[in-house]
């Protein structure tokens, strides 16, 4: 890639980092923010969740803005919404005013992630110099995780508000090089054609924006167990309807929000569902992880971070041993490999107990962070590769909102798990804390890895299937050209007038016909090569070659030589 290539890379790589340390930041510095403002515990839960709620509500619909209104537009524009409501939150005296800024920097961060990661794959080529750019912009998102869990703890001791200065500094950067380095055509509707207006579907966008809104908010209900459950259920149905709303109002419109038909490419499908669970088990690890540490092993937040920090050891793996995995393997491979890893990552954590030396969980801190490596730059590949450039934007969005969900319901989950086996069981040895109640939370992440497994195993079955028959339909043509084909004689026509074209399965074009013509463009048939299919072939595709790919892309037809008499 030239210099301006990677300075451009390294500015959209700047996004996800920011929205890594921010995230990771604030999970640090949620204790001393309760402390100071005095915040109720449900309170304090909902700065959290109003990020995840902005976030996971608005990816799909700012992916598709990225599509339709511009994806420099929307990319620098809500940058700056970020860095506005960010900075607010530092001036934060009472609860709600960080719930809203929290709320408004999860949308934000919804319609800018998704725009840079479509610049992305519009700006590289398809191939190993976009697989490379996804697989840095993938390890950058861990490395500003895993760097905010340490410059959080730090932070925190001078003062909680610099969690939320911090992130301004850093957009205001990004913000400058992005105006000097993103084009002003990036992409949308091809590089220099004309943009074809088209009428935004409004109704679209507000029913998904309410239905994942909805959803968003009874998955983040999940954690507070059978208490209020008749509110859980409540938004979760109400979400459900919506959706169905949408489905239909996306079916009766000329101009639809949503082409519905990319959520039947089996590539993009398997992606989403892969980054949901990958997503869903590591952030609930994590997060069962914290409060092992800090709740029943007594550590501080500082040290806490210092251990966990070996879980972004993908920001050195993903640039590096990735790529080189993806080009052996191919990524889907690659995807299953990283989910059989944190499978065994969480089983061993399994039996954790009360006084386990750090030596102990490294093992497991190792194997998830690889395995990271592994599946969320693969999965970014997988979800947009083949994609119309149109659509860059919408693929980029669905696997976002699919990210940001698999969080929300990870982190959910067990805590739900871990609130109801606490107040079944009793202490196991942890001075009070039942680390019984840690274990059974750790089969959350567990199941959703082997969930993950299966999933990546359809898509390399899949995979597997297509080569076969992609094999044997380029052994039959090679045997065929081998063997050579002779022509049965023409007893029937003159040759006095050039044969009209004909239109079969053996076409290697579409559309076109295997007339028998040799190269050099003679308007005329071979000699004795009759108007008709090859004697003892019939009119109909070859054994073995199937019509249509089996991944449902456009029909390709076998080519074969012209036909040559010994």
């Amino acid at each position: 890639m030239s210099a301006r290539a990677w300075a451009l890379l390294l500015v959209l790589c700047g996004t996800i980092f920011l929205e890594g340390i921010d995230i990771a930041m604030l999970a640090i510095a949620i204790p001393e923010i309760r402390s100071d403002l005095g915040l109720s515990t449900g309170t304090a839960a909902w700065v959290i969740s109003a990020y995840v709620l902005g976030y996971a509500g608005f990816t799909l619909l700012g992916g598709r803005a990225a599509d339709l209104l511009g994806r420099r537009r929307m990319f620098l524009a809500w940058l700056v919404v970020f860095m506005v409501f960010s900075g607010l939150g530092g001036f934060a005296t009472e609860g709600w005013m960080l719930v809203v800024a929290r709320f408004v920097t999860g949308v934000a961060a919804a319609f800018m992630t998704p725009a840079a990661m479509s610049i992305i794959t519009t700006s590289y080529e398809e191939g190993p110099e976009r697989n490379r750019a996804l697989l840095i912009f993938a390890g950058t998102s861990a490395g500003g995780f895993s760097l905010g869990l340490v410059v959080g703890g730090l932070l925190t001791e001078i003062g909680w508000q610099w969690v939320f200065f911090t992130p301004v500094f850093f957009a205001g950067v990004i913000l400058v090089a992005g105006l000097r380095l993103i084009p002003k055509r990036d992409g949308e509707a091809g590089a220099a054609a004309p943009r074809v207006a088209r009428r935004f579907d409004l109704p679209g966008a507000a029913t998904v924006a309410g239905a994942m809104l909805l959803l968003a908010f009874g998955i983040v209900r999940l954690e507070h167990g059978l208490s209020g459950w008749p509110l859980t259920l409540g938004a979760a149905v109400a979400g459900l309807v919506l959706g169905a709303v949408f489905v239909r109002v996306e079916r009766r419109t000329d101009d639809p929000l949503v082409r519905l038909g990319i959520l039947r490419t089996g590539s993009v499908a398997r992606a989403g569902a892969g980054a949901l669970l990958y997503l869903g088990a590591f952030m609930g690890f994590q997060f069962v992880l914290t409060l092992y540490l800090q709740e029943l092993r007594g550590w501080s937040s500082w040290q806490t971070a210092v251990a966990m920090i070996v879980l972004g050891c993908d920001v050195f793996l993903s640039p590096t041993l990735t790529p080189r995995l993806v080009r052996r393997f191919g990524d889907r491979r690659v995807i299953l490999g990283g989910f059989v890893m944190a499978a065994v990552a969480y089983a061993l954590f399994l039996p954790v107990g009360a006084d386990w030396p750090y030596l102990a969980m490294f093992p497991t801190l190792l194997l998830a962070g690889t395995g990271f490596a592994l599946t969320l730059g693969p999965q970014m590949i997988a979800a947009t590769d083949g994609v119309p450039e149109r659509e860059q934007g919408l693929a980029s969005g669905l696997l976002q909102t699919a990210s940001q969900f698999g969080a929300a319901i990870g982190i959910s989950a067990v805590t739900a798990v871990y609130g109801l086996a606490e107040a079944r069981g009793g202490a196991d040895g942890g001075g009070g804390v039942d680390l019984s109640a840690f274990r059974v939370a750790l089969v959350v992440p567990l199941v959703m890895a082997v969930l993950g497994v299966v999933v990546a195993m359809s898509g390399v079955r899949k995979e597997g299937r297509r080569t076969v028959r992609s094999a044997e339909a380029e052994g039959l043509v090679a045997g065929l050209a081998a063997d050579g084909i002779r022509p049965a004689p023409n007893r029937s026509r003159s040759h006095s007038a050039p044969d009209r074209p004909r239109s079969g399965p053996l076409d290697g074009r579409r559309g076109g016909a295997l007339d028998g013509t040799r190269s050099g463009g003679l308007d005329r048939p071979l000699s004795g090569a009759p108007d008709r299919p090859l004697s003892g072939a019939p009119d109909r595709p070859l054994s073995g070659a199937p019509d249509r790919c089996p991944s449902g892309a456009p029909e390709a037809r076998v080519a074969l030589p012209p036909c040559e008499a010994r």
